[in-house]
């Protein structure tokens, strides 16, 4: 198992308590990183990949359920004064008013969700 998919793995067993409890990620958010934590811990105990990295997959979990996923450490970046998508694979960021490829790319449904959870954030 990769360490992307021990991190979903996580990921969807957070997403699961967080509906069972009725969590608001937004509003809730110490109670959700909580839960981040404490799965990543058991996660810990049996997936080297987690093991090895145990506060790295904790944020991009914490990103997944209550940030915007694969796009969120640009988000968090001061130096990046825009953020846009081309097509799914091609994420380009504004800094120091100069235009540059991320690393990052992501799946076209990806990009439907992150542009579903931006408009509903913003209504």
């Amino acid at each position: 198992m990769s360490r992307e998919d021990a991190v979903l793995l996580v990921r969807d067993r957070v997403r699961d308590q967080v509906r069972a409890r009725g969590l608001d990620p937004i509003v809730d958010a110490d109670d959700v990183r909580t839960l981040v934590e404490q799965s990543v811990g058991e996660f810990a105990l049996r997936d080297v990949l987690i093991a090895e990295d145990p506060s790295g997959c904790a944020q991009a979990v914490l990103d997944s359920v209550a940030g915007y996923g694969a796009l969120q450490p640009l988000f968090d970046d001061p130096t990046v004064e825009e953020i846009w998508i081309n097509e799914p694979g091609r994420v380009f960021v504004a800094r120091d008013g100069r235009s540059e490829l991320t690393a990052g790319g992501l799946e076209a449904a990806e990009v439907r969700r992150l542009v579903e959870q931006i408009g509903r954030a913003h209504v």
